[in-house]
């Protein structure tokens, strides 16, 4: 396994993750995952996070690292999970579970609440906007709930629904990230 990505902070700060090459696989670089991981330093201990699209599992295992409680990483690429279950088990994780699924078919399933959810889906695809709403129609975000959008710097985001506020937003290259809110719905 050529590819690698190294933990930036927390329990496994420094140490790496290893995964073979899967088409479309474009882990969030570090300075990405830094600037996020700062946004969202007071929401993680004790979340629960969802890694949706989670590829290299970058975001995930950094959640875990530091201090989310659990962690679902939801990925179809079988290579994929393998890496994921490989570098849990490498991390001694507890906390990580690995789902081999579609995203939108995990997504139509019982749904449970988490804290916080990276999104990353693969590029010209048109998977942002569409898996954001399911998030919401389908019951999986609690209240209030962080969410993580990383997308091609290009994509508008026309359409989400209305109790998601933008937080944060930036470009690095041809990424656009953007961390939003989940309000409560009024009556």
């Amino acid at each position: 396994m050529a590819n690698k990505v190294r933990i930036i902070g927390g329990e496994w700060r420094s140490r790496l993750l290893r995964f073979e090459d899967v088409p479309g696989l474009r882990p969030t670089p570090g300075r990405v995952r830094e600037t996020l991981f700062n946004w969202l330093q007071y929401d993680i201990a004790g979340s629960r996070c969802l890694d949706l699209y989670a590829g290299s599992g970058a975001l995930g295992f950094e959640a875990a690292s530091r201090g989310a409680k659990e962690i679902v990483q939801v990925e179809s690429d079988a290579t994929a999970c393998k890496n994921l279950r490989a570098n849990a088990a490498a991390l001694g994780s507890n906390r990580n579970r690995i789902v081999e699924k579609e995203v939108e078919r995990f997504l139509s399933g019982p749904a449970e609440a988490f804290d916080l959810v990276f999104l990353d889906p693969p590029f010209a695809k048109n998977l942002a906007l569409i898996t954001c709403r399911l998030l919401e129609q389908n019951g999986w975000l609690a209240d209030p709930a962080r969410i993580y959008v990383e997308a091609e710097a290009g994509l508008a985001l026309e359409g989400l629904p209305d109790n998601w506020e933008l937080l944060k937003y930036k470009t690095a290259g041809e990424v656009a990230y953007r961390l939003f809110a989940r309000h409560l719905q009024s009556a």
